[in-house]
């Protein structure tokens, strides 16, 4: 049985994503620092580790969580995400240090931390946002957010040429999905997309084979917001 790992999971996309992980009979852990509040009915294949990112000891327990129970890790999502929504005059360095925090030291220790777990063929998926691609649109109040996120598509360019032999690293940078974060950073957007069908996408993409994509910087979006 495959195993896949996805952060940020208590809502939104994360949610829909362990959804379908488990559904397909795919060992699923779930990393979040929330649990997981759903009617869905999950199979046994499913664990969930209450975890943030930023701290140290809470990667140490997923690493002795894989290492006591001999797992290597086929898929790893890195799904979680901060958001402040401030003019950038007002953001301080403590908003700047825990968005980057989130969105990419946090990457950078974890996929550290589980490299021995992976495996040639594994497929490392960095979820991003539009906003972090050079060229897209910008919007006021989110400097630290959209930066951050372009540190992580730069990251995953160059994991992908360091670790040229596997496994693999990609990044899909998300458009408007109706989701927690999209009302932070646009009160009041509808968006079109629903956190289901773009966590069916981001399934069919990690789970296809990724010798097709490898250090991939990937739009994925109908509308920014």
């Amino acid at each position: 049985m495959k195993t896949a790992l996805i952060t940020g999971t208590s809502s939104g996309i994360g949610l829909e994503l362990i959804k379908k992980f488990d559904k397909e009979g795919i060992r699923t852990i779930s990393l979040s620092r929330s649990n997981i509040i759903s009617d869905h009915e999950f199979s046994s294949s499913l664990t969930h580790i209450n975890f943030d990112i930023t701290i140290e000891d809470d990667i140490k327990k997923v690493v002795d969580f894989l290492s006591s129970n001999s797992l290597q890790v086929d898929f790893l999502i890195n799904n979680a995400g901060k958001l402040v929504n401030k003019p950038f005059l007002d953001q301080t360095q403590a908003d700047f240090k825990s968005t980057y925090d989130v969105n990419f030291f946090g990457i950078v220790r974890l996929v550290q931390s589980l490299f021995s777990f992976f495996k040639k063929d594994s497929h490392i998926v960095n979820i991003s946002s539009i906003g972090g691609i050079g060229g897209s649109s910008k919007f006021p109040g989110l400097a630290s957010y959209s930066s951050s996120k372009g540190a992580l598509n730069i990251l995953t360019e160059v994991l992908a040429t360091e670790f040229k032999d596997g496994p693999y690293f990609n990044t899909l940078c998300l458009g408007a999905v109706q989701t927690p974060m999209l009302e932070l950073a646009f009160p009041g957007y509808n968006a079109e997309v629903k956190p289901k069908d773009m966590a069916q996408f981001i399934y069919n993409f990690s789970t296809a084979n990724p010798l097709l994509f490898n250090g991939k910087v990937i739009p994925v979006s109908i509308s920014n917001p």
